[in-house]
Formats: C-alpha cells, sequence, structure tokens
C-alpha cells in the first residue's frame, strides 16, 4: 500500500524547565501576561508532524511518501530521511526560506509552552496531489498539520479523486476556523484528534461525535496517558495506552501514534488492533528526546505489542 504523508517538516528547539508554568499564572492578571522561564536544557532536534510520522512507520517497515514543503537548510535532514527509510521525492525545497521551526518548553508536569515558526511551510499549498505520479497506488493520505490552506486543498483534493485520508488538524485546531476544519472533516476516512482539540472542533464547527460521524467514516480521539478511544458508526473502542519505562519528552508522541495506526491499517490489521500498534509506537517516542531520537526493530515492536496486548494478528 502507498503511503503518503503530508504537514510540517520543521526543526525542534526543545528546552526543559525545572518547575510548573501554572505556579507562574495569576489569574487575576490574565489581562496581560508578561513572563519568561529561564530553562535548564535546550536541544535541537530533527521534527515536524510529517516526517516524525513518516519516520515511525518506517521503522515499521514501510517506505511512506514524504509530501512537505522545506527550507534552504534541509538538505542533511532530507539525507537523513532517505537513510531512514523515508522517500523525500515530493519534498519542495523553498530556496529563500528557512524550514519551519518549533520553540518548544516543557515543565515537570508535562505542560507545554510553544511557539512555531512558519517559515518554508507557507509555501505547502504549492504542492498538489493533482501533479503526484501514481497516485491512483495511495493506499492511505495522512493530512497532518501544516499550512490551514494548503491542509484543506489537499483534502479537497483527495476527496475529488477518491483518495482515502485522515485529517489530522492537530494543532491547527487552534489557527483554522470552522469552515476549514470542517471541510477538512466531511470526505474523510478518518479524523484524528486529542481530546482538547477535539472541543476546539465542536466549539468551531458546531458538530458533535455524531455529526462528525455522519462526514467520515471513523473518529479517534487521544487521550494521552488515558489512551485512545476508536470511535465508528457502529462501535467505541477505548485502547489503552501501554505504560513508559520512562517519560522523557511527550513532543511527536501523536505523531508515532499516527505512524503506528497507519501501519496497523496498511498492513490489513483492525482498527482496534491498529490503534493498540499507535499506542506502543507512542510510547516509544514517550521515551526519547524528540520525534526521531529512537529507533527499534520489527520483532522488539512486536515483542512490546504481545507483552501489552496478546498475539498480533
Amino acid at each position: 500500500m502507498k503511503l503518503i504523508v503530508t504537514g510540517s517538516i520543521a526543526f525542534d528547539y526543545l528546552m526543559s524547565f525545572p518547575g510548573k508554568f501554572t505556579e507562574h499564572l495569576l489569574p487575576e492578571h490574565m489581562q496581560r501576561v508578561s513572563l519568561s522561564f529561564l530553562v535548564d536544557t535546550m536541544d535541537k532536534r530533527r521534527g515536524g508532524c510529517a516526517p516524525n510520522i513518516a519516520y515511525t512507520l518506517a521503522l515499521l517497515g514501510e517506505r511512506p511518501h514524504l509530501m512537505a514543503t522545506a527550507g534552504q537548510d534541509f538538505t542533511d535532514y532530507g539525507t537523513w530521511l532517505t537513510a531512514a527509510g523515508v522517500d523525500t521525492s515530493l519534498v519542495k525545497v523553498i530556496g529563500n526560506k528557512f524550514t519551519a521551526s518549533f520553540f518548544c518548553s516543557t515543565d515537570e508536569a508535562n505542560n507545554q509552552i510553544a511557539s512555531f515558526y512558519t517559515g518554508a511551510m507557507a509555501n505547502a499549498g504549492e504542492l498538489s496531489f493533482r501533479t503526484v505520479d501514481g497516485l491512483a497506488e495511495a493506499g492511505l493520505v495522512i493530512i497532518s498539520p501544516n499550512d490551514p490552506e494548503a491542509m484543506v486543498q489537499y483534502a479537497e483534493e483527495c476527496s475529488t479523486m477518491g483518495v482515502k485520508y485522515i485529517w489530522d488538524p492537530g494543532q491547527q485546531c487552534a489557527r483554522m476556523d470552522g469552515a476549514q476544519l470542517r471541510d477538512g472533516i466531511v470526505g474523510a476516512h478518518i479524523v484524528i484528534c486529542n481530546d482538547y482539540e477535539f472541543e476546539l472542533i465542536r466549539q468551531k464547527t458546531g458538530m458533535q461525535e455524531a455529526d462528525v460521524l455522519a462526514a467520515a467514516s471513523m473518529l479517534i480521539i487521544t487521550r494521552g496517558e488515558h489512551g485512545s478511544t476508536v470511535i465508528t458508526r457502529e462501535s467505541r473502542i477505548d485502547v489503552p495506552a501501554v505504560p513508559p519505562d520512562r517519560i522523557v519528552d511527550p513532543t511527536g508522541v501523536g505523531d508515532a501514534f499516527r505512524g503506528g495506526l497507519m501501519k496497523g491499517l496498511a498492513s490489513g490489521r483492525s482498527l482496534e488492533v491498529s490503534a493498540k500498534m499507535g499506542s506502543v509506537a507512542a510510547t516509544w517516542a514517550l521515551e526519547h528526546l524528540g520525534g526521531t531520537s529512537h529507533a527499534y526493530t520489527w520483532p522488539e515492536f512486536v515483542q512490546r505489542y504481545e507483552a501489552h496486548f496478546g498475539p498480533l494478528t
């Protein structure tokens, strides 16, 4: 099955704050916030939603196609992705811009405050599925957080061309308006978001679970350490999270879940089993800094899956 991953390509600047952000937020002064957090550590990592998802798929034996825009500083990153098993032939380099950048501080309670510099991601609309060779072979596309207008464009193109896609608005739920979110939902094979993002979707679109399922085939809501809920028109299944051996960094955990989910679907497994594969992949990411610093073999993945969920069928 041909898998195409769209979304942001970025560099992650990951910082740790030795305290809790909430202790410094004064409710009586929320109309004027001016805070600076002195962080203990900073790491620069390869990131972006699309490479994170694609990397997990590559670890699991797939060769996904990465379709995104990157900046003039992408050369080394692109070489690394190719070596990791990701097809980067659909990546467009914007020569006069830098790759998007994610600046994220995480406190000791795993709360995060982040900023995102758009950079070359703003040019994502210059890419089109109408120009992709062999698109008819695409078994599944994921539209993960990216330039909002480009995301809607990709969803409309997939719907028009009869290509199954996963609508994954993620952090762009805060940026997109109700019409944009609804445009992505209508016609989607799967809508996936976390519980907070789903509340934003409900507020902005007025769509409840039943409305989403009337417009899309499936809805998956992730709930952090509480696992995920897989909802179809016929069933509702709660899938537990896999307990981590250690907690290092939540960045990229949701992307890893999506990569595991897509691997399960690509290999013809049930939606429940695919979501459980997502849980295993997510925990591996949680145990490492950044979304692409972990590694495992397929036998190691199967062993960990079966330790928590039983035989992988």
